[in-house]
C-alpha cells in the first residue's frame, strides 16, 4: 500500500507545476486519516481559569454558585463562651480592608478554593499587642503565589509575584506564624498545594470548550461538514482552472452569510464529504455528557444548573439542599476553622468562629422538621430542648 502511495504521489506531484499549485493526483483520490493524539490545554492554575471560568458557561456558573453561596453563610463570633456580635474580630471581617465587604472579601476566598483548590489571605497591620491602626485583610491571587518548602519538606516561605515584583512572605520569630492563611483543598499527589477540581474536570472542560468552537467554525463555513471535490474527468484541471475553482469557494461559499447557497460544480467535479455529520457524533450527548462531568467535579448538581430532566419542584428542592448539604456547609466550615486558627490569636477573649446554620435560608425546612421533632418530644424538658435546636 505504501509503495502504491508513493507512486500515485510522485506523479501527482510532477504534475502540480509551479509553487503555489495544488496537489493534482492523476485518476483519483488518495487519502490517508490519522485521528492522531488529542490536544489538552494546559494544567497550570492561570490556564485553567482562563479556560475554565472566563471561557466556560458551566464551570463560571459553579463557580460562582459556590462562591456566592457560602459567602453568605453567616459566621458568629463567640468570646469567653457568648455570643460578641460586636467583637473586634467581627468587626475586622465584616469590613476586612478599604476596599472590600466582607461579603467581597469571603467570595474571593471561596471562588479561588473552588477554581484552583487553593486561597490565600494576607493579614497585614499587626503587632504583639494585637491589630494596629490600618489592619487589615486581603485575598492573593493563588496563580500568582509560590511556596518555598523548606529542609523538612513544609513551606518556609511564600512568594508572591506581580509582573517583576516579589514580595516574601516568612514566619514571625516571636509567634513562629505566617502572616498568610493557606486554605487548600486535599491533593494526593501535591504536599503543600491543593488539587483543583477543574483540573479533574479538565478533559471534559477541553470537550465542553471544543464544542462550542467547532459550532462556531461550521457556521463560519456555510454551516456544512467539510469535505473534497474529486475531478472524474480526464486528465487534470489546469492551473487557471484550479484558481478560479479555488476563488469561488473563497468567496461564495464560506462564512456564515453565504450558509445554504448551493454549490454548482462542471466538467467532472463531485464533492465528497469528509468527516462526520454533527448526528453521527452525538455531538449534542458529547456536550451535556461534558457538562455534567464539569459539575460533578463541583459538586453542582447538574439540575441546578438548567440541564435537561426532571425539573419538577420536588427535585429542585432537593438538589438545592443536596447542594448546601454536601458542598456548600463542609466548604464553608472548613474555611471557617482556617480562619479561626489564623486570626483568633491576635484577638483578646479566646474568639471561637462557627458558621450559624441556623440562620441559612436554603436550611429552613430542615430546621422546621427538627422542631417539629422537639416540640414532640414531652420527655424532654425546655432547656433540653434549647440545646438540641443549638439555641
Amino acid at each position: 500500500m505504501f509503495e502504491m502511495v508513493r507512486r500515485a504521489f510522485v506523479r501527482g506531484s510532477a504534475r502540480a507545476g509551479r509553487k503555489g499549485a495544488f496537489f493534482q493526483p492523476p485518476l483519483g483520490l488518495v487519502a490517508l486519516s490519522d485521528p492522531g493524539r488529542a490536544a489538552w490545554s494546559p494544567r497550570d492554575p492561570a490556564s485553567l481559569a482562563r479556560e475554565g471560568f472566563c471561557r466556560n458557561p458551566i464551570v463560571h456558573r459553579c463557580v460562582r454558585l459556590i462562591a456566592e453561596a457560602a459567602a453568605n453563610v453567616p459566621i458568629e463570633i463567640r468570646a469567653d463562651g457568648v455570643p460578641a456580635p460586636e467583637h473586634p474580630l467581627a468587626r475586622m471581617l465584616n469590613s476586612p480592608n478599604s476596599e472590600q465587604t466582607g461579603i467581597d472579601l469571603r467570595e474571593a476566598l471561596f471562588g479561588a478554593l473552588a477554581l484552583s483548590g487553593n486561597a490565600f489571605l494576607e493579614l497585614t497591620g499587626f503587632g504583639p499587642e494585637g491589630p494596629e491602626p490600618g489592619a487589615a485583610l486581603y485575598a492573593l491571587r493563588p496563580e500568582r503565589m509560590k511556596i518555598r518548602p523548606g529542609p523538612d519538606g513544609w513551606p518556609e516561605a511564600y512568594e508572591y509575584r506581580i509582573d517583576h515584583r516579589v514580595a516574601v512572605y516568612r514566619r514571625d520569630p516571636l509567634t513562629d506564624r505566617f502572616p498568610v492563611l493557606h486554605l487548600r483543598s486535599f491533593s494526593p499527589v501535591d504536599d503543600l498545594l491543593g488539587h483543583s477540581p477543574l483540573e479533574a474536570a479538565a478533559q471534559a472542560l477541553d470537550v465542553h470548550n471544543a464544542g462550542a468552537a467547532w459550532t462556531k467554525a461550521l457556521i463560519d463555513n456555510s454551516a456544512k461538514p467539510s469535505g473534497a471535490l474529486v475531478f472524474q474527468g480526464p486528465g487534470t484541471l489546469s492551473d487557471e482552472q484550479y484558481a478560479r475553482l479555488r476563488s469561488e469557494l473563497t468567496e461564495a461559499h464560506s462564512g456564515p452569510f453565504n450558509a445554504g447557497r448551493p454549490l454548482v460544480l462542471e466538467g467532472g467535479l463531485d464533492w465528497k464529504p469528509m468527516s462526520f455529520s454533527p448526528a453521527e457524533m452525538d455531538f449534542l450527548e458529547a456536550r451535556q455528557a461534558a457538562g455534567r462531568e464539569i459539575a460533578l467535579a463541583f459538586g453542582v448538581p447538574p439540575l441546578l444548573l438548567g440541564f435537561p430532566g426532571d425539573a419538577t419542584y420536588a427535585n429542585y428542592k432537593e438538589a438545592n439542599l443536596a447542594f448546601w448539604r454536601l458542598t456548600i456547609l463542609p466548604l464553608a466550615a472548613k474555611v471557617c476553622a482556617g480562619l479561626e486558627r489564623f486570626l483568633a490569636p491576635h484577638f483578646p477573649g479566646d474568639p471561637v468562629l462557627r458558621c450559624a446554620l441556623e440562620a441559612v435560608p436554603a436550611l429552613a425546612l430542615e430546621r422546621e422538621a427538627l422542631w417539629a421533632q422537639i416540640s414532640a418530644a414531652d420527655f424532654l424538658t425546655n432547656d433540653e430542648k434549647r440545646a438540641l435546636a443549638g439555641l
